[in-house]
């Protein structure tokens, strides 16, 4: 900034010296060949000061024109008197446009680094890349490491990384977002790669459930299984059940199965619940018994926390500080059990969420059997709740009583309800609210549609017409939607566009979704357990193919090898029936035979 302010000085000073010394012979002997001439007539549109500058420059007087009509808003007195006072006061005019067009918003003083740092931090992307034109000192600024870490942790890049992590953080942010461009091309067009994830010996699929790629399922046969799709490693292995005296004979089948980052848990028919260590190995750590069947079973997203219930009783098991598991929490309710779901990021005690029937308990330590909402005849249909809230699903009395169905949002803290969403004859079969986005909620209908709801504005974003025999499973992010049906089909949607991207198809219906950025996983579970013709005490160690379910892992990654970007029909041994797909450009295998 020094040096304008010198080049503007020494600008004035050759005004004034030529004006008052008479520097029109000396200006029109310096003045390159070829240059403008004093006469040339002014351009059309050019403005007056434009003229006037290009006359004077050239040695020549200020045009007649200039010098009988005072500037515009200076007095007329002002521009009476001779040439030399002319010129002065032109001079002075353009003397003081020169200092407006000086007086730009730069710093005009010394900071120090780390202040005008603090500056440049409320800056985004775009307003740092303006400022890194401006001059070299901030551009150095503009280019700080720290500036661009906080903007790659603000945008949710790299949140476990430090700053001494990458040597550049522009071009690390740079690297995610073209990396999450890639994914969100990929997820539309459905580019990646697909497996199916089976285990024949299990025989009929019974539940399945997964944590971070991590995907765990049980079978009639008994069995729970494996799979670590992060690694594309399907060889992971079979969790044991712990046998007890007199356990001779067939397993029973497995009812539900739950996984989170350190545990995996299963339970039976008989109502044994198993819990593994996902680091120690196959056989469980943890082993109780409950007197009737499982109806539910939740297992905490962090932690280990196991809550399971049967009859008319609830039951809470967490390790102590030393790593002995004992029974937090028993809880006698009144009727039995449809839906069960431990509450995330819970100091202390843990809290749980059951709904039996028409009422919907808060189960907590210290205040046993809490009610949060109970009305007689209108029992729950869906359930799902996040750190501070419920949502649930209410099956109405219908139109006669104006009484539609609808869902139901409370606070876990105060007990009240805050909003009531939706209109509708069919009965809400799922809603997501943990996984969805900050004042989301997503739901899914016996109506075939799939409702996004404003928390905010308790209404509908979008209903979007999905599957002809209800919504069965469905989750959410900012961008797109996942839905399957009691039909079989997987349906993508376009959020904010309202269309569906692409759609698969399986024999049974779907009741586990679970995506993230990169990958999808989808489970089609068989409601007939005992296909017709078969039994457990069969010689045939497999079911039919028909009759058994399927997982599939999608995998929408651009790290992914050529070799595993292909699906399972390219990649077979030639020993099994091909699978159906809806691209017939890879129908026919092309791999080595």
């Amino acid at each position: 900034m020094a040096g304008g302010s010198a080049e503007l000085e020494l600008f004035r000073r050759r005004w004034r010296e030529e004006l008052a010394g008479g520097g029109k012979r000396r200006r029109r002997e310096e003045a390159e060949p070829g240059g403008g001439e004093p006469g040339e007539p002014r351009e059309p549109g050019e403005p007056g000061y434009l003229v006037l500058a290009r006359g004077l420059l050239d040695g020549g007087e200020a045009p007649a024109r200039c010098r009988s009509s005072p500037p515009p808003g200076r007095p007329a007195e002002e521009a009476a008197g001779d040439g030399g006072g002319d010129g002065d006061d032109l001079l002075g005019q353009l003397i003081r446009d020169l200092n407006e067009i000086n007086e730009v918003p730069f710093f005009d003083v010394q900071l120090p680094y780390e202040l005008a740092l603090k500056i440049f931090q409320y800056l985004g992307k775009a307003e740092l890349g303006r400022c890194a034109q401006v001059s070299r000192t901030w551009k150095i600024l503009a280019e700080d490491e720290v500036l661009w870490y906080r903007l790659c942790q603000q945008e949710g890049y790299l949140l476990d990384t430090s700053i001494s992590d990458h040597s550049c953080w522009k071009l690390a942010l740079k690297d995610c977002r073209a990396k999450e461009h890639t994914l969100r091309t990929n997820w539309k067009n459905r580019i990646g790669a697909v497996s199916q994830l089976q285990y024949e010996l299990g025989k009929v699929l019974c539940d399945v459930h997964s944590s971070d790629g991590v995907v765990i399922a049980g079978y009639t046969s008994g069995e729970v299984r494996l799979w670590d799709t992060r690694t594309w490693d399907y060889t992971a292995p079979i969790l044991e059940p712990m046998h007890g005296p007199g356990d001779a004979g067939p397993q029973p089948h497995v009812s539900f199965v739950r996984i989170n980052s350190s545990l995996a848990v299963a339970a039976y028919e008989d109502g044994t619940v198993s819990v593994w260590s996902l680091m120690t190995g196959r056989e469980p750590i943890h082993r109780y018994q409950h007197n009737q069947r499982i109806q539910a079973l939740a297992l905490g997203s962090e932690g280990a926390t196991v809550a399971t219930a049967s009859g008319f009783e609830v039951k809470v098991e967490s390790p102590d500080g030393k790593g002995f598991w004992q029974t937090t929490g028993t809880f006698e309710i009144q009727k039995l059990v449809n839906f069960l779901n431990l509450v995330p990021d819970v100091l202390g005690s843990p809290v749980a969420v059951a709904a039996a029937e028409d009422i919907v308990y808060v189960l907590k330590g210290e205040d046993p059997g809490k009610i949060l909402h109970s009305v007689y005849g209108q029992p729950v249909t869906c359930l799902d709740v996040s750190a501070h809230e419920a949502a649930f699903g209410v099956k109405g009395f219908g139109w006669l009583l104006n009484e539609p169905n609808q869902v139901l949002l409370y606070n876990l803290e105060t007990s009240q309800c805050l909003k009531k969403l939706g209109n509708s004859m069919g009965d809400f079969t799922c809603v997501n609210l943990q996984d969805s986005p900050p004042n989301m909620l997503v739901t899914g209908n016996k109506d075939r549609r799939v409702r996004v709801y404003d928390l905010r504005k308790s209404e509908s974003l979008c209903s979007l017409y999905a599957h002809r025999l209800g919504v069965s499973a469905v989750q959410m992010d900012d961008w797109k939607i996942v839905s399957g049906g009691e039909e079989g089909m997987v349906c993508v949607w376009d959020q904010r566009m309202g269309t569906k991207l692409w759609e698969t198809h399986a024999r049974h219906p779907v009741r586990y979704i679970w995506f993230n950025s990169h990958s999808l996983i989808t489970a089609n579970i068989p409601d007939e357990k005992t296909p017709r013709g078969s039994s457990i005490m069969d010689d045939d160690l497999t079911a039919h193919r028909k009759h058994r379910g399927i997982i599939y892992a999608y995998e929408f990654s651009v790290d992914q090898l050529a070799v595993e970007s292909v699906l399972p029909i390219c990649r077979s041994s030639y020993d099994e029936v091909t699978g159906y797909n809806y691209n017939i450009g890879l129908a026919v295998p092309y791999d080595n035979i």
